[in-house]
């Protein structure tokens, strides 16, 4: 299963972008209203959206000589899910106050995670002429 970039492009354009944006938000707009551990919160969210924003990024970038396309498109969809559970749950626990929802964000580090491994079989498995 090939990695469809187009697709992939977008998705990476769009968490750049609302990343840029709510971290813009947060540190022009939140910081006047919200405790510096909530505004803490927040930054924690944006930086770890970003830094996945940017791993999408590269597993478009690397050559399919490098490693399964099919386990990179795996990689890139838990890295959109831990930014949504992860992010997300930490966005919306921010905006609420309701402290139940960092109950998911260790779920999006979790699927963060699995990303991260399911990269290290693509790369396993096209070294082992799979």
């Amino acid at each position: 299963m090939p990695m469809n970039k187009p697709f992939w492009i977008k998705i990476v354009a769009i968490n750049g972008l609302l990343a840029v944006l709510l971290g813009a938000f947060a540190a022009h707009v939140l910081e006047a209203s919200l405790s510096p551990e909530r505004i803490a919160v927040f930054h924690t969210a944006v930086k770890y959206q970003m830094f996945h924003t940017l791993a999408l990024l590269g597993l478009i970038c690397i050559d399919n000589q490098a490693g399964s396309p099919r386990y990179r498109t795996y990689a890139a969809i838990f890295f959109l899910l831990g930014i949504g559970l992860f992010s997300g749950s930490l966005y919306l626990l921010v905006a609420t106050g309701i402290t139940k929802l960092a109950l998911v964000t260790p779920i999006g580090g979790l699927a963060f995670l699995v990303g991260w491994v399911l990269l290290l079989i693509s790369a396993r498995e096209k070294n082992n002429g799979n």
